[in-house]
């Protein structure tokens, strides 16, 4: 941490002494709760128990945790505070231990989990852009992850993230995500992979791609979850064509071709997705 080159920006910021690239420097916690809305197959009961981490080193424009990805909220934790986070949650009834925009952050949660592992699957819920060799180093304390592939045009993003070389990390990690067995107890997910897109407007063709790369790579029965939730947010003023969620014709195009593709496990969303009611009140 001292020269850090943990995620794909490597800004080699002394992360001791100063935040990096991703805005913080050690783990800052903006809140930890139970949250309702997670995939079905996450938490069936809607117990998610989700910590979401300050900082975050992809900063897309569109970010609906802006204030949270932008460490403007948050509290500073040691890895035995998390690892108390984790038993607190748990004695509250949380059906997993929900790592929230974690990339940032893997050895010093991986120092927390080797402190304590929850009795509950512990999700890697990931943007995405990140590194295969810092994946290996957490993998044997993750049970779920939970990437959101995000792009698959460089142009695209570097023009929502300022990172042009989203897609080439992020397929290697979603790549080594994949291998993790995919297991189900009850109608909960236990082990393996599930993996988000969010559809932007104006970008379904590029969403066609991201699903083709998906079928690929992806175990057959590992689910795939279709987000129609996009809410314009973040820092999109100067973005005219993210002023505005999905139209009826946008959804409906990404989600016949996913069923083209023939994805076994699909999780789809209702219009009504697209609502600020869903983010959670980060002044609680």
């Amino acid at each position: 941490m001292d020269e850090c080159t943990l995620c794909p920006v490597g800004c080699k910021a002394d992360r001791t002494a100063k935040a990096g690239a991703c805005g913080v420097k050690g783990i800052t916690v903006a809140k930890y709760c139970l949250h309702a809305f997670e995939e079905p197959a996450l938490s069936p009961n809607r117990r998610s128990g989700a910590i979401f981490f300050g900082g975050c080193s992809l900063r897309c424009v569109f970010c609906q945790n802006y204030k949270v990805s932008r460490a403007d909220l948050g509290k500073k934790v040691n890895p035995k505070e998390l690892a108390e986070i984790f038993m607190k949650l748990e004695e509250a009834g949380a059906e997993n231990i929900d790592l929230v925009t974690c990339d940032h952050l893997t050895p010093m949660i991986g120092e927390a989990l080797s402190v304590y592992k929850p009795k509950v699957p512990v999700i890697y819920n990931s943007g995405g852009y990140c590194k295969v060799e810092a994946l290996k180093e957490i993998d044997p304390y993750i049970d779920v992850y939970l990437p959101d592939l995000k792009f698959f045009s460089p142009e695209i993003s570097e023009r929502y993230t300022g990172r042009k070389n989203y897609f080439e990390y992020a397929s290697k990690a979603i790549g080594f995500m994949a291998k993790k067995p995919v297991l189900f107890e009850n109608g909960q997910m236990k082990s393996g992979i599930l993996a988000r897109h969010l559809i932007l407007p104006c970008c379904t063709s590029d969403s066609l791609k991201v699903l083709d790369f998906l079928k690929s790579v992806l175990p057959g029965n590992a689910p795939v979850s279709l987000m129609r939730q996009y809410t314009p947010m973040g820092e999109t003023d100067s973005f005219p064509e993210l002023q505005r969620t999905l139209t009826n014709r946008e959804y409906r195009r990404v989600k016949e071709y996913a069923l083209s593709l023939g994805f076994l496990n699909l999780y789809t969303q209702e219009s009504a997705s697209a609502d600020k009611a869903f983010i959670p009140d980060w002044g609680e």
